[in-house]
């Protein structure tokens, strides 16, 4: 049975600001940054923005530009993990280089093969010269693509998606896309990326390393009016910043009105977010939406009550967000993983109560998702909580969370099937570490789920949209060859058609075109 410990509902409206600088804590984990990079880099922005002055409407882009700007960066950590080892590790040397330049490239191919045996770093780099530059090339500017994306989700205005997407172009016209120069860039996009790189110097070296930053690389990566701007008063766009808590700070520096969320409208922008966080791993598209819609419906089944029931899916829909500071080197791995590699993996769902409990709106929903991997018999991670210490929220998400995972391929096993997956959570209550009532509430909800359509959108046919389905699982034309039957020329062919057809060039935009279209997970509710 279940406990008697009750669970908080979330209070009110869920204000845009939140939700945006909640993610940007992700952000940060997954470049090796301390959490508030982001926040510390959006106020120096908006400092900047006041001493250009600019107007209101260009200082609201300004806010939401700085606080999106490497959303995109994880959504192809797949390939990055193949080719450098530690995608994460790969991100965090953004700084040490100006972008672009003949040091950055030699830095980033001397990390091929990071973390592999001599031999294997030998291939990696072999391969990378022969196949891997066509497959990265053009990678930065697909991350701006895909900030603009989310942009869009959001329905954030157009000045902040000219900003997301023009947002790692340089000065001197060597960025990325490569489509604009000096005054032609956007200045919400200029003011951004000198903000950026700022905080790193201002954190490892005060204002001086500040300042002689902004001077080495004016007139090639900075625009040198800014530069001139920042000498001039550096001390206004750098006090204090320690000194106040920059959630807080971020927050009440919200341009003009605070946008509100509706009740429908947070569930669309935490749904848009997940599956950018589901992009992290090719095995885990569509995951969040997975786990909250079969979590919800299990409330449902066990008579909840709306209130609890909304929880419960948002819950599920933010539970991945933790998965951001751990690199693809463990979730794709395909052997077992070390002790050391397995604590970072019981890390994840404390990352996520973290990025969530600065928010009076979304801590509620973090202090259910932190739960979701603890067991009743005190197995689980990250604290090892028993019994009543697990709220009843928790153990309906850890039930779904768990069966969710289990329908769906992972790089060491392929997708069990449902009978598979119902055997093993009750294996799980006979062992008495999933509560009865929450899995069989769980297993009701997924006996009413459906395969999704094979009639796909975009004029997909049946066959395409299973190839779209398993490229945007990482899976090769060679292992989509043999799982339909078909020559990996066919299978070429398809992927070749299926991409001109849905608009997009590589894996990860296939994957969220998927994701939106419903057409991943593989299974819904009718």
């Amino acid at each position: 049975m279940f406990h008697s410990m009750d669970d908080a509902e979330p209070p009110g409206p869920v204000r845009l600001a939140e939700v945006v600088a909640a993610l940007s804590l992700a952000i940060d984990l997954g470049f090796g940054q301390p959490m508030e990079h982001v926040l510390r880099q959006c106020r120096i922005a908006l400092r900047l923005g006041d001493l250009v002055g600019l107007e209101e409407e260009a200082r609201s882009a300004l806010y939401y530009t700085a606080l999106l700007v490497n959303v995109g960066c994880h959504t192809d950590a797949h390939e990055q993990a193949r080719w450098w080892g530690d995608d994460i590790a790969l991100r965090s040397t953004k700084y040490d280089h100006e972008m672009g330049t003949l040091a950055d490239l030699a830095a980033t191919i001397r990390m091929l093969g990071s973390g592999s045996p001599p031999i294997h770093r030998l291939r990696v780099a072999l391969d990378f010269a022969t196949s891997g530059l066509k497959e990265v090339d053009g990678m930065i500017a697909r991350h701006a693509r895909l900030a603009r994306a989310l942009g869009e989700e959001l329905r954030l205005p157009q000045l902040v998606l000219e900003g997301l997407g023009s947002s790692y172009e340089r000065w001197d016209g060597k960025g990325f896309p490569g489509e604009a120069s000096r005054d032609d860039i956007p200045v919400v996009s200029r003011i951004t990326q000198f903000a950026e790189f700022l905080e790193v110097a201002h954190r490892s070296g005060g204002v001086q390393a500040a300042r002689d930053l902004a001077k080495r690389r004016a007139g090639t990566q900075f625009d040198p009016d800014l530069t001139a701007i920042l000498c001039a008063d550096a001390e206004k766009v750098f006090h204090g910043l320690e000194e106040v808590q920059s959630w807080d700070a971020v927050i009440d520096a919200e341009p003009a009105l605070a946008v509100q969320l509706s009740p429908v409208e947070c569930d669309a922008a935490l749904a848009a977010i997940a599956r950018f966080v589901d992009l992290k791993s090719p095995h885990t598209l569509g995951h969040s939406h997975g786990v909250a819609e079969l979590a919800a419906r299990a409330g449902d089944n066990l008579r909840l009550g709306s209130g609890k029931v909304q929880t419960l899916r948002r819950a599920g829909l933010v539970l991945g967000f933790g998965r951001l500071g751990v690199s693809n080197a463990i979730w794709d791995k395909r052997g077992p993983l070390t002790a050391g590699e397995w604590e970072r993996v019981r890390m994840h769902p404390y990352l996520t109560e973290r990025m969530l409990r600065q928010s009076r709106s979304l801590a509620p929903l973090g202090a259910i998702a932190v739960q979701h991997r603890e067991r009743l018999d005190g197995s689980g991670y990250p604290n090892g909580l028993a019994g009543g210490a697990i709220s009843r929220l928790a153990q309906v998400l850890g039930a779904a969370d768990a069966y969710q995972a289990m329908r769906e391929p992972r790089p060491h096993r392929p997708a069990l099937s449902p009978d598979a997956a119902a055997r093993q959570l009750r294996a799980e209550v006979a062992a008495a570490r999933i509560d009865p009532e929450a899995v069989e509430a769980v297993l009701e909800a997924a006996g009413q789920r459906t395969s999704r359509r094979l009639v796909g959108p975009a004029g997909l046919t049946a066959r395409e949209v299973e190839v779209l389905r398993l490229v945007a699982r990482g899976r090769s034309n060679k292992d989509i060859a043999a799982e339909l039957m078909i020559t990996p020329k066919t299978a070429g062919n398809h992927i070749e058609h299926i991409y001109i057809k849905i608009g997009v060039s590589n894996r990860a935009a296939a994957g969220l075109f998927a994701m939106r279209q419903g057409l991943l997970p593989e299974e819904t509710f009718g």
